[in-house]
């Protein structure tokens, strides 16, 4: 007898295709679709829209179709560590979060509760069996790639789990779906965090973040202005900066190229490329490991997704984090965000990126 498979279906074609994929093998398909942030009345949380495209496609590969809601383990586990870290300065990856938090845990703990044997989503990833448990590799589509976000799921967490889209790009997933008929075939790719949505950022933060002003200064020291929170900013940061002219500047944009924690002030310049932006060494917190380095092999990392992977050495600390020497110097490595290790395919695991550093 065919193996029960539970899909997480979010609405979207990468998770529709996926379904259809894994019917077209032979499994039996079920679909479970999760709502990960109450509605509000903004109009930006897409929860409903999105359930009802989910639907539609259980619908049309006659499959049923589950439905949960985590939204409070996605208050308690995902979105209080993001506003704590905002607070502390830093600018956190909720999206990793998401994934070792919720979509590997909750999720597949709910599914097997229902009867599942196996668990698929959408992701751009692949899995490989090796004796020491599951090996995460990078998706063929090196531009979909989605190992970046899941480098923080716990190793067993991937046991029984599948990735169809793993050796697919995205136009011909598009393609698929448009041959199988799914009804959302052309829907466009959800972008921004998934609590946020579309919605201006800063104006969502401010909902839930008092203001923390400061100063803002040139590297030069000249004061500039004011700015309302170092939390509604990041490394190398463009828009929103808030610096209209100034009488004997140049018209070009203001990039953020430092925050001091200590005297609350953001540090701008109009240099895209100043050096205060670039460098080569950071330190992580306790890092998390999914495969053992090859001595043999090079090891490249990514500070962020779609990134391209970048030359680098290790070594452990004490605590059980790592510290990166690149080969070259690598722009607006931001704490908070995520260092994610690669061996060739083998994504070897993540750590959040602590300091800059020098060893």
């Amino acid at each position: 007898m065919s193996r029960q498979v539970f899909v997480g279906l979010s609405g979207g074609v990468d998770s529709a295709v996926s379904a259809w994929l894994l019917k077209e093998q032979g499994y039996r398909v079920s679909g479970l679709f999760m709502q990960n942030w109450a509605e509000d009345e903004s109009g930006y949380c897409t929860a409903a829209e999105d359930y009802q495209a989910a639907r539609a496609v259980a619908e049309e590969l006659g499959i049923p179709l589950h439905r949960v809601d985590f939204s409070a383990e996605y208050r308690e586990r995902v979105f209080a560590a993001f506003l704590r870290q905002l607070r502390e300065g830093k600018t956190p990856n909720p999206d990793v979060l998401c994934n070792r938090e919720i979509k590997f845990q909750p999720f597949v703990e709910h599914a097997r509760r229902l009867g599942a044997e196996l668990v698929a989503t959408g992701h751009y990833a692949a899995l490989e069996s090796s004796p020491e448990g599951p090996v995460l590799l990078r998706a063929a589509d090196e531009n979909k790639d989605q190992t970046y976000f899941l480098a923080g799921v716990p190793r067993q967490q991937f046991e029984n789990v599948l990735f169809p889209l793993g050796g697919l790009n995205k136009p011909e997933v598009r393609a698929l779906a448009a041959r199988a008929g799914l009804p959302n075939h052309r829907r466009k790719d959800s972008t921004g965090i998934c609590f946020i949505g579309e919605r201006p950022f800063a104006e969502f933060l401010a909902e839930h973040l008092p203001p923390d002003s400061g100063p803002i200064e040139t590297d030069q020291g000249e004061v500039l202005g004011e700015h309302r929170g170092l939390q509604f900013f990041t490394l190398g940061q463009r828009k929103g900066v808030g610096i209209g002219g100034r009488r004997g500047a140049s018209e070009a944009p203001w990039y953020v190229v430092d925050k001091d924690l200590a005297r609350k002030a953001l540090i701008v310049s109009q240099q895209a490329e100043h050096p205060r932006l670039f460098r080569r060494e950071l330190r992580t917190e306790r890092f998390h490991w999914l495969g053992r380095v090859h001595p043999e092999e090079p090891l490249h990392a990514r500070l962020r997704h779609r990134q391209p992977l970048a030359a680098c050495q290790v070594r452990e600390t004490a605590d059980a984090g790592l510290e990166v020497l690149f080969e070259q110097p690598q722009r607006a490595i931001t704490p908070g965000q995520y260092l994610v290790l690669y061996q060739g395919h083998r994504c070897l695991g993540c750590g959040e990126i602590a300091a800059t550093a020098t060893f």
